[in-house]
């Protein structure tokens, strides 16, 4: 073998041949923990593996972002209910005649930047807080909780997650062989798992989704109290899913959903907004919750144990001017904090402290991203910081150190203070006993689930893991879903060609109802949903035109949609315009369908009564009245069953009550319970 052969064969490394070393050809004799001091300690600096391993993978991608590289923005403001003085110093919290000023990112996690909206995945959640004191940036996601305990284990997560290096696929999907095989390997990650094979997965809008901190926070108060809180943001709209059918319809006919929702809902002043809601445990109560340890990222604290205290609200009321210069370029960073909310010792919030800031220094071309005026704070800044790619402003002066004796020395204190935390502990690659417990809060999860949503799960672990090739990953798979749930996994089991496991542990039965989102399904509003109205020619126009005010002024959006682009000649003889031909669009692009009474036979329509089979399938409001019933009847939709199922609205002929019988069902988002009450959808 010549020289040139063997440089070829040495860049042509396997990646499973060997033992597992650093890039200076180190072994390592452990890559699943971090270096804490102790086993509950925090994180220390000195761990050259974690650093190395994170740099590494922070750099992996060029310009877009390594994970969360598909997201939409905007600009809001947040206010502060009532002073909050006995927890922190935090202006922002304290003020209540304070405005913040803040920008929000919402984005999936997998996905390149041209991918689609509506993949199964995590949504990132960060908004960045223009304080007073400087940035704050709470960087969360739509679930409470992850998938990893540890960081140093965050590029093994996302390298399975995306795809397959060998092929490059699939794009933004996680029902592939790397991801499974990791996870069923990882058991920490089943509580997150089961998450995202839920409908959380699925947001309807980023308006309608939640958002969490995931980590526990320290808040410090003016007397160097410490509360540990949890950081819950509710919509206003509340908290509603797609289904899986149909969000991988709307992948290909607008494959930016979520997007344009949020960009058209601002524009037209319906602006989305959310409670901030805080879960605040006394420091000396934070290590004895029961089951529950607020160092762990894969647990989350249930509401029935410390309940969420609403503190204050966001609304977003602007659009970006520039994509790239706002949206592309803003720089979430989790050590952004300001005095009154420090760090607690989650071992995967420390290593997010150091990720997050070395990242933006390939991503945005070096150290003076912050000078970006999308990133810029809005108090002044003054350091000796110097020079480096990009740097913006024009320092003056002879003195660009401190202390000095010549000029210009800038004052230090007060400031931000770090919490005074004690900490005493062997240096070691260890984690808490107290993380141990893999499999009760996905139980719990599970349990506080409505019928519907467990279908939902049942189906989503049959897809993703009828993706695997690898019959042993689907093994393990229901094999960890028997430890969480026997009648899950043998569900599950039935669906992928598994032998059903014997039951080996016994459910534990509780629950807790604030996971479960069928609790939102009537306290929400029908503002900014959308109706379509498939309109024949012979329809009449005060009747039409009746509906569609009546449901214009609750704010919902109607479209009139006709056979063709042409307008639809009313009984009056009057042209109506339509919004869209049929043909044109599609259901899944709407929350609601009406069929009015016509002349014209719209049953023999064969996209219209697709258009009206399908929203029902997906469990959405769908009206008829007279003529328009034979739509229904022509899709198979079972008309007998409108007395039991509130979003089934059928008459005979029009009446004054029928928009708001079908705002109150556009209110209460779908009826899923078709799926689980013997009615084919």
């Amino acid at each position: 073998m010549t020289s040139k052969d063997r440089q070829i064969a040495a860049r042509r490394r396997p990646f499973t041949e060997g033992a597992l070393t650093t890039d200076q050809g180190i072994p390592v004799d452990d890559t699943d923990n971090s270096l804490r001091a102790g086993a509950r300690g925090p994180t220390l600096l000195e761990d050259f593996h974690l650093r190395e391993k994170l740099m590494r993978f922070d750099h992996e991608r060029i310009p877009e972002r390594v994970v969360h590289a598909r997201g939409s923005g905007a600009h809001g403001y947040f206010q502060v209910y009532e002073p909050l003085d006995e927890y922190t110093t935090a202006d922002f919290l304290t003020d209540p005649d304070a405005r913040t000023p803040v920008f929000a990112r919402f984005s999936t996690v997998q996905g390149s930047r041209g991918s689609t909206d509506t993949p199964r995945d995590v949504r990132g959640f960060a908004v960045k807080f223009y304080t007073r004191q400087g940035n704050f940036d709470l960087v969360g996601n739509n679930m409470p909780v992850f998938f990893i305990q540890d960081g140093i284990k965050f590029p093994d997560l996302v390298h399975a997650l995306k795809p397959e290096p060998n092929n490059e696929m699939p794009q933004a999907a996680s029902a592939h062989d790397t991801f499974w095989d990791f996870v069923t390997l990882q058991p920490e990650t089943m509580h997150h798992v089961i998450w995202l094979m839920s409908d959380r997965a699925l947001p309807r809008s980023y308006r309608m989704m939640q958002g969490f901190g995931v980590h526990t926070f320290r808040l410090v108060n003016g007397h160097g109290r410490s509360t540990f809180a949890k950081f819950h943001w509710t919509p206003a709209l509340g908290t509603h899913s797609l289904v899986f059918d149909e969000a991988q319809l709307i992948s290909g006919r607008d494959p930016d959903f979520n997007r344009r929702d949020l960009w058209e809902a601002i524009e037209a002043g319906e602006y989305p907004s959310w409670e901030l809601g805080l879960q605040l445990i006394p420091e000396e109560r934070a290590f004895d919750l029961e089951e529950v340890d607020v160092l762990d990222p894969t647990k989350l604290i249930p509401e029935e144990l410390v309940p969420v205290t609403p503190v204050g609200r966001l609304t977003l009321d602007r659009n970006p001017d520039n994509f790239f210069a706002e949206t592309e370029q803003v720089a979430f960073c989790v050590g952004n904090t300001v005095p009154g909310i420090d760090f607690s010792d989650d071992p995967l919030l420390q290593a997010r402290l150091f990720s997050y800031l070395d990242t933006q220094l390939t991503r945005l071309g070096g150290p003076n991203f912050a000078q970006l005026p999308i990133n810029r704070p809005l108090t002044p800044v003054r350091n000796h910081q110097q020079d480096g790619f990009h740097q913006d402003a024009v320092p003056t002066g002879r003195t660009n150190y401190h202390p000095s004796s010549l000029g210009g020395t800038l004052q230090v204190g007060p400031g931000f203070m770090s919490y005074p935390e004690h900490v005493d502990g062997p240096k070691e690659r260890k984690r808490s006993e107290t993380f141990a417990d893999h499999y009760s809060q996905a139980t719990l999860f599970w349990n506080s689930m409505s019928a519907w949503e467990q279908e939902h799960i049942i189906a989503a672990y049959r897809f993703e893991l009828g993706k695997v090739t690898a019959m042993p990953i689907r093994v393990r798979a229901v094999e960890h879903l028997n430890r969480i749930d026997h009648d899950l996994a043998v569900a599950v089991a039935q669906g992928i060609g598994v032998e059903e496991p014997v039951k080996s542990v016994d459910n534990h039965g509780r629950s807790s109802p604030a996971l479960s989102q069928a609790r939102d399904g009537a306290a929400a509003s029908p503002r900014t949903r959308r109706v379509a109205v498939l309109m024949a020619d012979g329809a009449d126009s005060r009747v039409v035109a009746h509906l569609r005010d009546s449901c214009t002024g609750a704010g919902t959006v109607v479209d009139l949609l006709g056979v063709t682009d042409a307008a639809v000649t009313t009984s009056d003889g009057v042209p109506m315009e339509v919004t869209h031909a049929i043909t044109t669009t599609a259901s899944v692009l709407y929350d609601a369908v009406v069929v009015p009474s016509a002349a014209a036979d719209l049953s023999v329509e064969g996209a219209a009564v697709h258009f009206a089979a399908e929203a029902y399938k997906h469990g959405k409001p769908v009206g008829a009245f007279g003529s328009g019933l034979g739509v229904l009847q022509r899709a198979q939709i079972p008309l007998t069953t409108a007395s039991s199922d509130p979003a089934l609205i059928v008459e005979e002929e029009f009446t004054p009550d029928f928009p708001q019988t079908l705002l109150a069902a556009l209110a209460s988002h779908r009826n899923f319970d078709r799926e689980v009450s013997g009615i084919p959808a």
